[in-house]
């Protein structure tokens, strides 16, 4: 027997009796007008909330947004855009992606925070890559707190998930907040009913 055989014997061996994780207990609070915190949350981490205009299309209304954008990468129907995420076929290939577009799974009245996962992304490269990115937002999705999101079974079905809070951001050079330093530039998200 190895060393290594012997030490994980060993561990093995001395490993304390199982016992189930303890339970959490729930915070149950009610908000008056879940989509109006969400929105102020949002805000406060530097992203935003943009409502179309009845009647617009949500294809032309990102064009709107994103007026300058030559790569507009959906992975919605929604939005056409110039390149559909099933068309890409490796993470580098979205290096040069102006604005993406995804819809959330739901989102975090107390944070502002949108919940996304490799279902929502298509290519998880697309949150990260873009210059900035558009989230479609059922308003019914939203949920009051962390402690509800984290009860959510879609967290244990991922493989991977993020609660995306604004765009990306640091302050670590003299105190200066700097908004896109290592990621997205804009947050945006746009309340829209599923499809």
């Amino acid at each position: 027997m190895t060393s290594r055989e012997l030490i994980l014997a060993r561990v093995r061996r001395n490993q304390p009796a199982w016992r189930d994780l303890p339970t959490i207990p729930s915070f149950e609070r009610s908000l008056a007008d879940p989509w109006a915190a969400f929105g102020s949350a949002l805000a406060r981490m530097g992203g935003s909330v943009a409502v179309p205009p009845d009647g617009t299309a949500l294809d032309a209304f990102v064009r709107f947004l994103h007026a300058g954008a030559k790569v507009i990468c959906s992975a919605v129907p929604e939005v056409v855009g110039t390149r559909r995420i099933a068309d890409v076929r490796h993470p580098a290939e979205l290096d040069d992606v102006d604005v993406g577009v995804v819809r959330g799974a739901f989102g975090v009245a107390e944070t502002g925070s949108v919940w996304l996962s490799e279902r929502e992304f298509g290519v998880n490269a697309l949150g990260f890559l873009a210059q900035h990115l558009v989230v479609l937002l059922d308003p019914r999705s939203i949920v009051a707190d962390l402690h509800a999101a984290y009860r959510d079974p879609r967290f244990r079905e991922a493989r991977y998930a993020v609660l995306m809070t604004g765009p990306s951001a640091t302050a670590d050079i003299e105190g200066v907040l700097i908004r896109g330093a290592q990621g997205i530039r804009s947050f945006t998200v746009v309340p829209a009913a599923p499809a």
